[in-house]
């Protein structure tokens, strides 16, 4: 049988349970997700991220896909290559549009090359160096690969980028006790001190599933949201309408962990899960209290994930400062295929460069490691 490639310009244009059936099983890559986005106009036309999926298809069945846009701008990538593109800028040329396979404003792992067999990973990379060809474009990217979509880009000869990322595990942890006694001493000591100044300041956390949350408690949410980019001098990526739907379409997979104060709500943030991982994603605060971050957004999802056997929590981009959480760090992989041929060998040895120091950075990372050495363990 042979394979027939199409680029849809919505997903709305891909059947939801086709598209679900191929993924890896993320809330974050499912049909809904990545539709929701579209459907509240956070992608789409005047936002520099239009659509584009690529679908495969044999005998009218969905083998593979990928969830490909037209970048006008690197917004909301968290691979940044802002430099590449004032390089080009200073040269010239175009960096913009570019090519990308990523969920947007997530910075979470899985598979991008979706499909389980090896020729089709193999087209779908054809599919975007034609793509990238024919339209003139200055460079394909595909971002927060797993091990199968990284094999695919790889044997094709696409430059690999390094990075990382704090993920904490759930070791049949019996409790939250339980898990700060895996900790180093004075790791554990400093989380029960900043628990102590969350409860001295009579703070009280509330675990919400997405069923759970009325309209009261997302909006005060969406206002912590927009806060934090506030503080930031940024604008949100993300709008009202788009978690009023996400809430409705996929409240099994949302947790939304609010914080209060003599019955007032003062903070919020939001977690998106499923059996096997919980990803943290947005926190906001109304007002300052010490320590408060890091419970809601690291203590209170823990005790989620242990309570619920969920074995990993994902930190999301940056943070050094989870390491003192429990956090671990995560090598990261994004591949680049770049259009002009010097610029390519320019990024090819500054991806080399940067991949040597990020090395380093992980060793120093390992050696920092919050879980007590054997040498502690009486």
């Amino acid at each position: 049988m042979s394979l027939e490639i199409a680029i849809a310009t919505s997903f709305s244009q891909i059947d939801a349970g086709e598209w679900d059936a191929i993924s890896d099983g993320s809330p974050v890559l499912s049909h809904v997700f990545l539709s929701t986005l579209e459907e509240s106009h956070c992608v789409g036309e005047g936002t520099g991220w239009q659509p584009y999926p690529i679908v495969v298809r044999e005998s009218g069945i969905l083998v593979g896909a990928a969830p490909l846009y037209l970048k006008s701008h690197s917004y909301g990538e968290y691979v940044f290559d802002w430099s590449w593109a004032d390089a080009y800028e200073r040269s010239g040329l175009s960096y913009y549009p570019k090519l990308l396979v990523a969920i947007p404003f997530t910075p979470v792992t899985g598979a991008r090359l979706l499909g389980s067999r090896p020729e089709v990973q193999t087209l779908l990379v054809r599919v975007l160096e034609q793509q990238m060809q024919e339209h003139d474009l200055s460079s394909a990217h595909v971002l927060f690969t797993d091990d199968t979509s990284s094999n695919a880009l790889q044997s094709a000869g696409w430059l690999l980028r390094d990075g990382v990322q704090f993920r904490w595990e759930n070791d049949s942890f019996k409790d939250f006790e339980d898990f700060l006694s895996r900790l180093a001493h004075d790791k554990r000591k400093k989380i029960r001190q900043e628990r102590k100044k969350i409860i001295n300041a009579g703070v009280t956390c509330k675990q919400l599933r997405g069923n759970e949350a009325s309209e009261t408690d997302w909006d005060f949410f969406f206002q912590c949201y927009e806060h934090t980019y506030r503080e930031h001098r940024s604008t949100p990526y993300l709008n009202r309408a788009f978690f009023r739907l996400l809430a409705q379409r996929m409240p099994d997979n949302i947790l939304l962990i609010l914080a209060e104060r003599e019955g007032k709500p003062i903070a919020a943030a939001l977690n998106f899960y499923d059996e096997q991982a919980l990803y943290g994603r947005y926190w906001g605060a109304m007002e300052y209290v010490p320590a408060l971050h890091f419970e809601l957004c690291y203590y209170q999802a823990q005790a989620f994930c242990i309570a619920q056997g969920i074995r990993y929590f994902e930190g999301g981009a940056q943070g050094e400062h989870k390491l003192a959480r429990g956090f671990l760090p995560r090598a990261t992989r994004s591949y680049h295929k770049i259009a002009h041929t010097e610029f390519e060998a320019a990024i090819k040895e500054y991806v080399r460069r940067e991949s040597r120091g990020m090395a380093v950075y992980n060793n120093e990372l390992e050696e920092r490691a919050p879980y007590k050495h054997l040498d502690d363990i009486p």
